[in-house]
């Protein structure tokens, strides 16, 4: 399994990278490889504004549809629009090709309460 170092990582397994005053997010490979094949990805407007620990938009697998919740609050300043014509990026590159929204926090992110590659991990290891 792939965890890039750099990243912050929460439980409901969505990535954090810190862009000078932005927040871009993703889903992890951990996810990604549960959820199967995505078929379609449903993502917030961007000028909305997302709420920590609250469903930000939907994964649409062969198997099932999962939330996408997000591991900080913020105004949505850009949205990955090939996402609506290539779910599959989801598969392919969560890290890179599939980023989901790009947010600009309120205020200070609060990235302690999220975990390290090493910490996720190991929470992901103990689920399985």
């Amino acid at each position: 399994m792939s965890l890039p170092k750099d990243l912050y990582y929460s439980e409901e397994h969505e990535w954090v990278k810190v862009e000078g005053n932005k927040l871009r997010i993703g889903i992890t490979e951990f996810a990604q490889s549960e959820l199967g094949d995505v078929v379609f990805v449903e993502l917030p407007e961007v000028g909305d504004e997302v709420e920590a620990d609250e469903p930000f938009g939907s994964v649409e697998s062969v198997k099932t549809v999962s939330e996408l919740y997000a591991p900080v609050g913020g105004k949505v300043v850009e949205v990955n629009e090939e996402l609506d014509d290539s779910p599959e990026f989801v598969n392919e590159s969560p890290y890179e090709k599939a980023w989901m929204i790009v947010i600009e926090p309120e205020g200070e992110p609060k990235l302690d309460q999220l975990m390290s590659a090493e910490a996720y991990e190991k929470m992901v290891n103990e689920e399985e």
